[in-house]
Formats: C-alpha cells, structure tokens, sequence
C-alpha cells in the first residue's frame, strides 16, 4: 500500500511538473486588430553617470524630449542655450513605467522588448529591462511579448539552444507569460507569441541551416512544460522572392511555414523620395499576403516613421557617412502613408520599427526639437511637430485597424 502511494505521489509530481507554466488567460488573446512596436531598451547609464561623454562619438540620430522623466544623466553635449543635454536610461525602472504610460495614453497597444542574443544569460543587465517592462505592461496593461534577436550569435561556438535555456529562465525566474496582476503577455491563436528575428539576412555571420532553428521553434511549439506557444519569424523584405536583401535559399521558406507568424523587415526598403514607392509598399504586402494564405500562416507589416543614420555611420564607417534624415519623416506623412496602404491591402496586425530606437533616427516616442549643437554630431529633429506627435499618430491608426474610425489615406490633424 505504501508502495503504491509512493507511485502515485511521483505520478502527480511529475504530471504537475509537465504543465505549462504560462497563464492560460491574457488581455491580448491574438495579435490580430493590434498595432505593437520594437522595445530596444538599450540606453544605459555608465557607473560615472555622464551618458555619451565624447560628441565625436555620439551613434545617435534624434534626441529624446526628456521633460517629463523622473531621473536623467548628464551627458557631454551642449543645448542652444549653453546647458547641459541630459538623457534617461533604460534600466531605471521610472523611465520604463514613463514609456509604458504613454502607450496606454496614446493607445499603442504594446511592446515587442528586444532581446539580443548576447543578453541571453541569468544575471545579464537587460533582464533589468524585461523585468521592468513585464511589471509596467501589467501596470497600464498594454501588450508585451520576446522578441529574441539573434544579433551577436556567434556562428562556430553556439546555436540556438543557448536561447531554450533562457525561454525557461525567463518563464521560471521572470515570469514574463505569468505575470503578478493583470496577464498581458501577448498571445496569438490562444498561445504565448515569442519572436525570432534575424532569419535570411545576407550580412549575418550564421548559416541558418546550422543553428538550430528548427528545434528551438520545435522547443516553443511543443515542449511540455515551457513550449505551446506560437511563434513570429522577422525575415528581410523580399524573403518571398529569396533575393535582393535576402538570402537564396528555400530553407528558409520552410522556416517560415513551420510558425503562426512572418514579419519582414521593411525599414530602408521605402522612401517618400521616390515617385509611388508607396504603390510598390503596397505590392509587396499584397504578395506577401497571398503566399501566407497559401501557406496557412499569419502576416504582420512592419512600418517605421523614417529613418536617419549619420552619427553612427560617421563613427563606424567614416569613409560612407549618410546624410541626416536620409528617409525623411515629412512631418508624419510618410508614415501615415505606411499605416493606411498596408490597412487598405488587408493587414490586420501592424508591427512599428521602433518605439525608442534613436540611433537610426525611427523612434515613435516623444522626441525633441531642440537637440544638442555639436561642431561634430548632427541631429535630426520633430520636423518642428509636438514631441508626441508619432505616438499620437499611432494611436489614430489603431483606431482605424479596431474599425473605431474610417480609412483615410490623408494624415489626421489635431483638433
């Protein structure tokens, strides 16, 4: 009798350890009718507290509006006015609660936080970061998933099961598809979404053939414990036709029909410099979204408000150095052109590159027009519109994609 009370206590024990560990309920049951955007999270103060010190090495290309921070640091550039430009940092928890505040005030619906390969680690300073940022999606209850980047992945020393190991530290230790209070992890087909990004692009140093991919989506997919998720891949533009910025090679069709969802990387793909460039956006998307139907999967556009580049190309490619707003943002039309063609072609989720990316200059979070003046370092500003002015921009197009308000292909103005 003993005996078998001992064999069913292991039974249970072992049956309970083989549950999944996600909560089974979210706010954010499917991506689908949700505009989210990229979290880089990346600006951390050093132990000195001066935040770029050196203007001849500044790798930023737009200055945050930092009047309404709780804590900000010193750096070693100058305003108009002779004070010093002061900057956030990523890892105080009040500059996190800040930007998450403003999604729900602005009504974007949430985050993809950025998760590089090398911060892959327990103990690594980014889980600052996520942690935060799972606390305050829960907070203004605004949708936040992992998007592993696998930007640092070493081809010749590791693969992908350095990336298992984290998913189950992250869902033990962080709890980010559990978390305390309201659960808005954001899910897709009733599934915790993870994302992978970084798959087809010719510069990478990886073969993806040789990474284990496949059986880290299968790990996701069908673990008993830490899988049942769905999953997004972030490809190049052009991964349907394999060329162009995209690697020739069908495997990767056959990555991407394994997930739920395809997002091509479209930043530096469109411009509002060239004539109906936006009816060739529109193609694209067409394109892409016949083929997923076909293929049974999920589409999710990327659009960004503009791009500019000339701090870091300046500091790491000083023989090729870009102009400022090479891409430029034309006060808001050019990415209100992005969101209405890719709503009109049939897109029912919309993915924004990015939410606080300053240093390629496609940040949609409040951005000053009044930059730092450097002999050196040269910056884009707001095109002269209220610092709020793309995240205001955002939460108009979702309204549209909710069915809220009508299509316009003409740019909203503020009553």
């Amino acid at each position: 009798m003993k005996k078998l009370f001992c064999l069913s206590l292991l039974f249970c024990t072992v049956m309970l350890a083989a549950q999944p560990k996600h909560a089974s309920v979210t706010k954010y049951p499917t991506y689908k009718g949700l505009i989210m955007a990229g979290y880089q999270g990346w600006f951390d103060a050093p132990k000195n507290g001066v935040m770029y010190p050196d203007e001849n090495k500044i790798r930023i290309d737009m200055w945050p509006d930092v009047s309404e921070y709780e804590v900000t640091y010193p750096t070693g550039l100058k305003l108009a006015d002779g004070s010093t430009a002061r900057f956030f940092s990523s890892r105080d928890k009040s500059t996190i609660d800040l930007h998450f505040r403003w999604m729900q005030q602005y009504g974007l619906d949430g985050v993809f936080v950025q998760r590089f390969f090398t911060a892959a680690r327990p103990g690594d300073e980014r889980n600052t970061v996520l942690k935060n940022a799972i606390e305050a999606a829960s907070k203004y209850e605004r949708a936040v998933a992992v998007m592993y980047d696998l930007s640092g992945l070493k081809a010749k020393e590791e693969d992908c099961s350095r990336l298992m190991e984290d998913w189950k530290y992250l869902v033990d230790s962080l709890k980010v598809t559990n978390q305390k209070g309201a659960k808005t992890y954001l899910h897709h087909q009733g599934k915790p979404l993870v994302a992978i990004w970084g798959i087809g692009f010719p510069d990478r140093p990886y073969n993806i053939r040789n990474i284990g991919l496949e059986r880290f989506i299968d790990f996701l997919k069908n673990d008993p414990v830490y899988g049942g998720c769905s999953v997004m891949v972030g490809v190049p533009t052009f991964w349907r036709q394999l060329n162009a910025d995209c690697i020739p090679d069908p495997y990767l069709h056959e990555i991407i029909k394994s997930v739920d969802i395809v997002l091509p990387w479209m930043v530096q793909r469109f411009t509002p410099l060239l004539h109906n460039d936006m009816d060739r956006y529109r193609d694209v998307i067409l394109g892409d979204l016949q083929w997923c139907k076909e293929a049974g999967i999920d589409y999710v556009p990327c659009v960004t408000p503009g791009f500019s580049w000339h701090n870091l190309s300046r500091y790491e490619f000083p023989d090729d150095i870009k102009p400022v707003g090479s891409i430029p943002r034309q006060r808001g039309r050019f990415y209100w052109q992005q969101l209405a063609t890719a709503i009109n072609a049939g897109a029912g989720m919309i993915y924004v590159a990015m939410f606080d990316e300053v240093n390629e200059g496609t940040a949609i979070f409040k951005v000053s027009n009044e930059p730092p003046v450097s002999k050196t370092a040269s910056f884009a500003d707001n095109d002269g519109q209220p610092s709020d002015h793309y995240l205001w921009l955002t939460g108009e197009a979702s309204k549209i994609l909710k069915r809220e308000k009508p299509l316009t292909f003409k740019m909203p103005e503020r009553e």
